[in-house]
């Protein structure tokens, strides 16, 4: 037992309305630090994928509707990534409630869209990107989800090594947008699904 940290799962009460329910998507009772993680990480992390689109040259030779999906899928899964990882994500979305897990798998099944929308306008078209991938992800949140708990991270790393190495050889895409695959999976099956103790510095430490 660590005298220095302890685990807080107390979830903040959160405003009525608009305000409440993004709250709530983001995960509540957000600390100033994470905000602040979040914030310089993303700025960070979408300016390297701005830059590296840009000098690959295939920014270029994107339409404007598959920039337009480029741009969002970079922005949604770098910010994603950071936000499931907070304490306050993982107190909300691993509360102690009936419909937490429907919860859960209902927002990476939501996520089909981006697969469609890389797979279909991305990649004109290709379906077998798409359904692949589709089938790893719905696959792979189950495998997870309904994983023993002691369990649910080293599963989850290793679905997540999985798919990273099934897009790299068998459904290969330009080098320039090599990074979705990795990203995707690393949101959802491992930052947004695996529990994790929201751990805090006690303040009398």
């Amino acid at each position: 037992m660590r005298g220095d940290v302890q685990i807080s799962w107390e979830i903040p009460a959160t405003p009525p309305g608009l305000a409440g329910r993004l709250e709530r998507f983001m995960g509540p009772g957000k600390s100033r630090s994470e905000s602040l993680v979040e914030t310089l990480g993303l700025l960070g992390c979408v300016s390297l994928l701005a830059a590296g689109l840009w000098t690959s040259g295939i920014a270029r030779d994107l339409s404007t509707a598959q920039l337009v999906v480029v741009a969002l899928a970079g922005l949604d899964l770098i910010g994603g990534v950071l936000t499931n990882a907070t304490n306050a994500a993982k107190r909300w979305y691993h509360r102690a409630d009936p419909g937490a897990r429907r919860a859960r798998l209902l927002f990476v099944s939501a996520h089909l869209i981006h697969l469609a929308a890389m797979g279909l306008v991305v990649l004109s078209g290709d379906l077998t990107w798409t359904l692949t991938n589709a089938a790893l992800l719905l696959g792979g949140a189950v495998t997870v989800e309904y994983a023993p708990l002691h369990l649910r991270r080293p599963v989850a790393m290793a679905l997540l090594t999985a798919a990273v190495l099934v897009n790299l050889f068998w459904l290969p895409v330009p080098t320039a947008l090599a990074w979705f695959a990795p990203l995707f999976f690393l949101k959802l099956l491992v930052c947004h699904l695996v529990p994790e103790a929201p751990l805090e510095r006690k303040r009398d430490a």
